[in-house]
């Protein structure tokens, strides 16, 4: 197998050739006329034609190079190997044919070869190699070194386009119905891929008899040699500014169109389609889109990197400035969203993480913007967000969780509100003592709720409690909050009538 790659590499040596796109051309209406002789017909004198016409073309291109000798010869050779199949279309007289076929060919424009081993050789490659070129050679009808610097240019927009799709379908059904519509199937539907095959075989078949290259002794290149290789052409386009320019302008329009349907649907409060809820909406959309925005700041970071090619470019600094204002808008739908689904299914530790979280990567995004307006450098932006973080973190420290979780679902419940879910006491007992007035609220607007498993399991977090009272577990917390008890106790004593 390394062998033949290594014979394909010397048989095909991009050279370059300005012919290259006609014979493309030429190729396809061969594979054309080989559609509307053959596919899906009984083949006879069509092949006799098809052959005819494959060295009409072949001559056409290669007239430069023919000697008058060699090509009548050639002629009489593939005459003769006409008339089998003329009369009659077996195995045996299409092996003729292509041979007679191969041999005139080989006659006609390879006069280097002149012994019976050459020519054996040659046309050994011819059957071996032949095939693969079509594939190889093409590419010059583009210009090799353009295609090469567009692939590059555009390879990484593409990927990360199709990653924002992936993770906006994720994150609203309403795109997600918009993608299902690019079902492979209905694609094929249209498409017959026996064809496409068809046609991919009769062009490889025939451009060997097109684009007419021998096997040659290889040349060594000296440049090469010498260790004087130009560097590649990828890793110059690949981040350079044509591409972050591309990337922009494409992650602005899919950006814009999430931030449009969100404005309709989301902060707009239109009908959404009949087979989708505003619930399903909203919870489908937080997470997804926060990992969309880092993704987003990520890229920001790597393509106005200090000293890169786009830090200078006015039109690419706009740009990022308009899609990080989309990416702050993303953080706050995903907010709004968050509430939504709280709203309906209550509060968590997870729901509450997730709110600061979402909270930090917006500042996040804003402390980019401000590295790259006021030309500050990644280690002042990685500052500025410890920082903050460190901030957030120590604020938190402070915040009692447990009773704000326990306080927000009991006062937002459908016993306390008329809307929402009903309290789920089980959750609020595993909160700890700090949610115990919460629970004690529960318990009053659930009058059938006092079953004595319930005020054993209230019962063991009043001992908790009372232990966190301990001079060793001490702490102003819980000494507020058994102040509070004390109070609220103290009230409930007072209330009673007199026995």
């Amino acid at each position: 197998m390394t062998s033949l790659a290594s014979t394909i590499a010397e048989e095909i040596k991009p050279i370059g050739h300005s012919s290259i796109p006609a014979k493309v051309g030429l190729a396809l209406v061969l594979a054309a006329l080989a559609d509307w002789l053959f596919y899906g017909q009984r083949a006879g004198l069509s092949l006799a034609l098809f052959a005819i016409a494959i060295a009409g073309v072949s001559v056409l291109f290669n007239h430069a190079t023919l000697n008058l000798r060699r090509a009548m010869i050639g002629s009489a050779v593939l005459a003769a190997g006409l008339v089998p199949v003329i009369e009659e279309l077996n195995t045996l007289s299409f092996l003729i044919l292509v041979a007679s076929l191969m041999i005139a060919l080989l006659l006609a424009t390879n006069a280097e070869t002149t012994g019976l081993a050459d020519r054996g050789r040659a046309l050994r490659n011819l059957v071996l190699l032949g095939p693969f070129r079509f594939f190889l050679d093409t590419p010059q009808a583009f210009n090799a070194s353009a295609l090469t610097r567009g692939i590059a240019r555009w390879l990484l927009p593409a990927a990360l386009s199709a990653v924002f799709v992936a993770l906006f379908a994720a994150a609203n059904p309403v795109i997600e119905q918009w993608v299902s519509l690019l079902n492979p199937k209905l694609i094929l539907h249209y498409v017959s891929i026996p064809r496409v095959l068809f046609w991919a075989l009769m062009l490889a078949l025939v451009w060997p008899f097109i684009h007419v290259r021998w096997r040659r002794r290889p040349i060594i290149d000296t440049a090469v040699a010498d260790g004087l290789v130009p560097p590649p052409v990828v890793a110059a386009e690949f981040l350079g500014s044509s591409t972050i320019l591309r990337s922009l302008i494409l992650f602005n329009l899919l950006f814009a169109a999430q931030s449009v349907l969100d404005g309709i649907y989301l902060w707009g409060h239109v009908a959404l389609p009949d087979n989708l809820t505003y619930a399903g909406y909203a919870h489908r959309g937080a997470y997804p889109l926060i990992v969309t925005a880092l993704l987003a700041a990520a890229f920001v970071l790597v393509a106005m990197r200090p000293g890169g090619p786009a830090e200078n470019s006015t039109v690419i600094r706009a740009l990022v400035y308009l899609w990080v204002g989309q990416n702050v808008l993303l953080v706050a739908s995903s907010i709004l969203r968050l509430d939504l689904y709280v709203n309906v299914y209550m509060l968590t530790y997870w729901r509450i993480a997730a709110f600061i979280w979402m909270g930090l990567v917006a500042l996040g995004l804003v402390l980019i913007v401000a590295r790259i307006a006021l030309q500050r450098s990644n280690k002042w932006l990685v500052g500025a967000n410890l920082i903050a973080l460190a901030t957030v973190l120590y604020g938190c420290s402070l915040v009692n969780f447990d009773a704000f979780i326990a306080d927000y679902n009991v006062t937002h419940s459908r016993e306390a509100s008329g809307n929402g879910l009903q309290i789920d006491i089980d959750y609020l007992l595993t909160l700890g003592p700090q949610a115990l007035p919460a629970i004690d609220r529960a318990i009053a607007l659930r009058p059938g709720s006092s079953e004595s498993c319930l005020v054993s399991r209230r019962d063991r977090l009043v001992e908790q409690q009372r232990q966190h009272l301990a001079w060793r577990s001490w702490g102003f917390r819980s000494w507020r909050l058994q102040r509070r008890l004390d109070a609220l106790a103290k009230d409930q004593s007072g209330s009673r009538p007199a026995g």
